[in-house]
This record gives C-alpha cells, structure tokens and sequence, in this order.
C-alpha cells in the first residue's frame, strides 16, 4: 500500500468502530460494509493526503451546545426503531407518528461530529445504505425533508416514455423545476443565507475539478452547524457534502415503493464552498441537470471528493 492508502484504510478502521458504536449494527451488517468499502480504493472521509478540514471532531462537539449528545432525540427514535433518523411526514395534515418514511439526520455515517463519506458511487450508497437495513432515498423524499414537508410523490412519467433516459430527466426536471420555483426554499428557511451551513470551506489549490490526488473532501463534521437544519430535524442538507439520491423515470424505479430496480441518479444539496460560490441552485426542491448521468446501480456511477450520500429507511 501507499502511504496514503496506508492512511485512508486507518482512517476507515475508525470509521467502522464509530458506526458499530452508534448504530449498533451485526457483525454480518459490518462486514458487508467493510466489503463495500474493501471494493474502492477512494471510500472513505477523503483523500488524507490533500484533505484539510476547516474543523476537528473535538472543535465540532465544543461548537455544538450540549456536544453531540444534544442531537439524540427519543421520540424519533421510538418512531424510527433507531438512532439520528427523522421522520417525513406533511406537518399540515399529520403528525411524526404518521411518518411511514425516516431520512438520516446526517450524511453517512450519519453520526454528529464524524466527517461524512465521500468517494462513494451511486450503486455502492444504494448497497451501503441496504447493509444498514435502510434504502437509497428517492428525490422527492430528500427533497421533503429539506423543504419541511414531504408531499406525495408526483414524478412526471408520462414524460419519460419513449425516449433516452438523458431526454427523460430534462422534460421532467424541467416540469418539476417550474412547478416549484415559486416556492422555493432552503432547510432553514425561505432566502439563501451565508454562514448558517457548513459552506465556507475552501478548495483544495489546483483541485482541477475531480482528482483523487489533487483534490481534498475539506467537509465539516456533520453536525458542526446547529442552526442548518430543516423544520423536520434534518441536518446538513445544504452544504458539506452534496447526496446521491435515485431518481425514478418509472413507478417500479422508486425506491419508496419496493421496485423491482432503481432509477437514475440525482444529485441533491450543495457542498463545502457554496458560501464562496454558488455553482449551481440549492434550493429544497430543485433537480439539477443529468450531470454524470447513469442508472443508479451502473458500476460507473459517478463519485468525486464532495459528493456523499444519506439513507432513508420504510417503516412497517
């Protein structure tokens, strides 16, 4: 190994302990994960040999009142069956306990002061996410828990019949996009504000646009900004890392409905340097262009150095 595998592979070997600590998971569901992550040579919490981040675990508990301890919350665990979930639901006409969907709090790992994941491709997220006993999130759950109401799922598939899958995303991103403009919002509120998410990070010098070893994941630890959150208890949606999501183009392609198989993939939020500059929209509902477009569980789904993921889990 190099040294910065060498690195890379220790640093995943905490990782694994953090994971098994908060969620509790089997051995048998940690050493799927292990696998999943054995498989790449780039999973992890970034490059350790260009990553710099603007903030330590330990910076990141004393920031936060109360540490991280201050982010358990029993009633969402006593509706989710377990730790740093949120129930999705529509505050207008239900209540948590009417939430038949949970979302990770945080991006994965989904623990408070713990850098997130990156490096990780589309399919592998969606195989993470099933080791965890939980799912890839489809977009418009993602979205919900961002905007502070999950609606119900109106996905334009007629759109969608007949044509390429590239074809596919751009008519129904462009009649999602429409519908929602009006009305756009971001997690913690109705205008774009600086300073409120974990966006003023910086880029690595040189980072060309995707390069392993020229450009560092400089993310927050998950957590590190309080106020970031969505009205449904969703953390980091905005900024740090941006979050695969699957993108259905037809109904047995959704996630949320137990399909046969998934849809494409979506990216959703922004990342670490969105308050330096704004590379593209980041509001609740926006769907961005088929940028690295492929089906989710293509073995050439896209990965980069600030691109993650967070799971959603059915309830029964």
């Amino acid at each position: 190994m190099t040294r910065a595998e060498t690195a890379l592979q220790a640093n995943n070997d905490i990782l694994f302990q953090q994971l098994q600590a908060a969620h509790h998971l089997s051995g048998a569901q940690l050493d799927r994960i292990k696998q999943i992550f054995a498989q790449s040579a780039r999973i992890g919490q970034g490059n350790p040999a260009v990553t710099q981040h603007p903030m330590t675990p330990a910076q990141c508990a004393a920031h936060v009142p109360g540490g991280p301890a201050s982010y358990s919350n029993p009633t969402f665990e006593r509706i989710c069956g377990g730790k740093y979930l949120a129930p999705l639901y529509d505050p207008a006409t239900q209540r948590p306990e009417d939430a038949k969907v949970c979302i990770d709090q945080f991006e994965y790992p989904n623990i408070p002061c713990t850098y997130p994941v990156v490096w990780v491709k589309a399919d592998e997220a969606a195989q993470i996410c099933a080791a965890m006993g939980e799912r890839i999130c489809d977009a418009h759950e993602w979205e919900g828990a961002c905007a502070g109401q999950l609606l119900p799922p109106d996905y334009r598939f007629d759109l969608a019949r007949g044509v390429s899958e590239d074809a596919a995303v751009q008519r129904m991103r462009a009649a999602h996009n429409a519908k929602y403009a009006p009305t756009q919002s971001w997690s913690y509120g109705p205008t774009y504000k600086t300073g409120v998410c974990a966006a003023d990070s910086s880029k690595s010098p040189g980072c060309p646009g995707g390069s392993f070893t020229q450009c560092g994941s400089n993310t927050y630890p998950s957590g590190s900004f309080p106020d970031c959150k969505s009205s449904l208890g969703v953390y980091d949606i905005n900024g740090n890392a941006a979050e695969h999501m699957n993108l259905p183009l037809a109904p047995d392609e959704m996630s949320s409905g137990n399909g046969r198989e998934l849809g494409v993939t979506e990216m959703k939020g922004s990342w670490f340097i969105f308050d330096k500059y704004r590379a593209h929209p980041d509001w609740c509902r926006w769907r961005a262009p088929f940028w690295h477009g492929t089906d989710v569980m293509s073995p050439n789904s896209h990965s980069n150095y600030h691109l993650g993921f967070r799971c959603c889990k059915t309830l029964n």
